[in-house]
């Protein structure tokens, strides 16, 4: 069975402004990893499961990671019900926290 992605207005705001800061440096590799990361939605939609929880007293909130290059992103998602799972923010692993 497959999930429903939703995204909050933050985690919009996350990617707008991740892809923004590669992009000062390197259009090309903003939109490689704008494609890389919009793919690998296709595999939470599968197997949020798989994800590593962030906090054990709610096993539905987890933690997607994404690979791009020798680092890569972070995703905060919640699985809402059989359907639905919420990303609520994005961030690149070199970042201390959540925006």
């Amino acid at each position: 069975m497959s999930f429903q992605l939703r995204f909050t207005v933050e985690a919009k705001a996350d990617l707008q402004r991740l892809y923004f800061f590669l992009a000062e440096n390197d259009v090309e590799a903003a939109k490689r990893a704008l494609e890389t990361i919009n793919k690998a939605w296709e595999l939470l939609e599968e197997f949020p499961f798989s994800c590593r929880t962030v906090d054990s007293s709610n096993p539905f909130l987890r933690e997607f990671v994404i690979s791009f290059g020798r680092s890569g992103y972070v995703a905060l998602f919640e699985i809402e019900d059989k359907e639905t799972i919420t990303i609520l923010a994005v961030r690149h692993q070199r970042e201390d926290d959540y925006h």
